[in-house]
Formats: C-alpha cells, sequence, structure tokens
C-alpha cells in the first residue's frame, strides 16, 4: 500500500464543514500528509443567474461567482482559524462546474490518496429521489474516501437503525 501523502477534502460549506475540516486536517497531520481543501461552485447555479439576466434583470453570472468565492473564501477563512495545521501544508482550490465530475477530475489531477467527505443531513426520502454527491462519488471514485459524520449525523443514523 503506497503511503497517503496527500488528502483532499471535499467542503459544501454546511454546518457541519468546521468539523469536516478539522477532522480531516487532523489525519493529514497525524500521517505529515499535504492538505487540499476544495469547493466547487455548482455550474447549474451559476447557468440560472444567465438565465435570470436574460430575462431583464440586473444580475450577471460573473459579479455571483466572484461574489460566491469571496464568501467562501471568509467561510474557509474562519473555519482555518480554528483549526491548527501548517499553512505551508494547505492550500484551497475554488472551481466551477459539476459538483461530482469536478472533485474527481481534481482528485485525479491532483493525485491525492485519499478523500475525505462529509454527508449532507437529507431525509432517506430525499436522498431516493435526488441521490447525494457523496454516493455518486463513493461509487465513481478512483482513490479510497473517508466518510466524515458529525455528532448530530451520527446521532441520527443511529436512531434510523435502532441505536440510541
Amino acid at each position: 500500500m503506497k503511503p497517503i501523502k496527500e488528502i483532499m477534502v471535499a467542503v459544501g460549506f454546511a454546518e457541519y464543514s468546521q468539523g469536516l475540516v478539522a477532522y480531516a486536517a487532523r489525519i493529514a497531520e497525524t500521517l505529515n500528509a499535504e492538505l487540499i481543501i476544495v469547493n466547487i461552485i455548482n455550474v447549474r447555479d451559476v447557468e440560472a443567474i444567465g438565465s435570470i439576466a436574460a430575462m431583464g434583470y440586473e444580475v450577471d453570472s460573473e459579479h455571483y461567482v466572484s461574489g460566491i468565492k469571496e464568501e467562501r473564501q471568509q467561510a474557509l477563512s474562519e473555519i482555518l482559524a480554528k483549526v491548527s495545521f501548517p499553512a505551508d501544508k494547505m492550500r484551497a482550490i475554488f472551481q466551477i462546474g459539476h459538483p461530482i465530475d469536478e472533485l474527481l477530475k481534481i482528485a485525479v489531477h491532483e493525485k491525492v490518496d485519499l478523500l475525505v467527505m462529509g454527508i449532507k443531513g437529507r431525509s432517506d426520502l430525499e436522498h431516493v429521489l435526488v441521490g447525494s454527491v457523496a454516493e455518486k462519488i463513493f461509487r465513481r471514485s478512483p482513490v479510497p474516501i473517508l466518510s466524515y459524520r458529525d455528532e448530530k449525523s451520527a446521532e441520527r443514523l443511529k436512531k434510523h437503525i435502532g441505536i440510541k
């Protein structure tokens, strides 16, 4: 088995993102690995802004994307302020695209050895109807994936299987 030297963490800025990044950082620190934090701005959202602009509203996708990137970079800065991990062993990638495809492309391009992801707090019905990025990544990823659970998700899942 090859050593784990590059760890990618997919961050969607959900309520558990602080714990997710801290968890990935602890693993990276333990393994003396680099940490790549990735966030994908969904291209469908950008296209929707373009459609709204085409209707005559004063919005444009360029300002939307720059605003979203700025917000997410600020949110990441706040997360990282609470995580002790060497800045020189960490970097962030913000990209526009289809989340599943982009995460997989980045994992391959960056030659990551491990991908750390969280799950969104969806109900089972929504999961069946919509599917999830995490599930599709798990099925298609060419690299091992570690699935993070915050306490709230873990408790919900325990109740679901009948454990108190």
